[in-house]
């Protein structure tokens, strides 16, 4: 059931059309976000890398929150999938450096495997939005708020990924 209260945004994963699934959903004053890879469309990024591939399904998840104005400061939770516990510490690095500021509760598990072998995490998010119900999808024009001013963060977010990789 689709209405105004509940909002959907598509995103480029194979998987979303073949299991009937949106990318991220807002309810209210939530937005949430499935499990997200380092997958855009046909490219896993980061193969091999779980520290790489941790960024980049992170920044997938957050260019899902930012279709509905919302960016990193209103992240309140993850949840973060490895196939491997030895890669802990590179999801985590990369975890801390995006979320440090804004330390949401996280939950960290390690999983039989995933739809492709290649994948070594997957990651979830959840957003609130404080100034109410979360916008359309497209919607970056925001009422400054109590958090971060809630201004549209994709630059920053682009910015802080780049300064890691130097």
């Amino acid at each position: 059931m689709t209405s105004e209260a509940v909002r959907r945004v598509r995103g480029d994963s194979p998987w979303e059309e073949s299991f009937g699934s949106a990318r991220a959903v807002a309810a209210g004053d939530r937005v949430l976000v499935a499990g997200t890879t380092a997958f855009k469309g046909d490219v896993l990024y980061g193969e091999g890398d779980p520290y790489e591939q941790a960024r980049a399904a992170f920044g997938s998840a957050l260019e899902a929150i930012a279709e509905f104005g919302l960016g990193v400061d209103s992240v309140i939770r993850t949840r973060v999938y490895l196939a491997h516990s030895r890669d802990i510490d590179a999801a985590g690095r990369a975890h801390r450096e995006l979320f440090e500021a804004v330390r949401p509760v996280t939950t960290l598990l390690v999983v039989e495997g995933f739809m492709d072998s290649r994948v070594l995490v997957a990651v979830e998010v959840e957003a609130f939005d404080a100034t109410g119900p979360a916008r359309r999808p497209g919607d970056r024009q925001r009422t400054p708020g109590p958090v971060s001013g809630h201004r549209d963060q994709t630059a920053d977010i682009e910015q802080t990924l780049e300064e890691h990789d130097s």
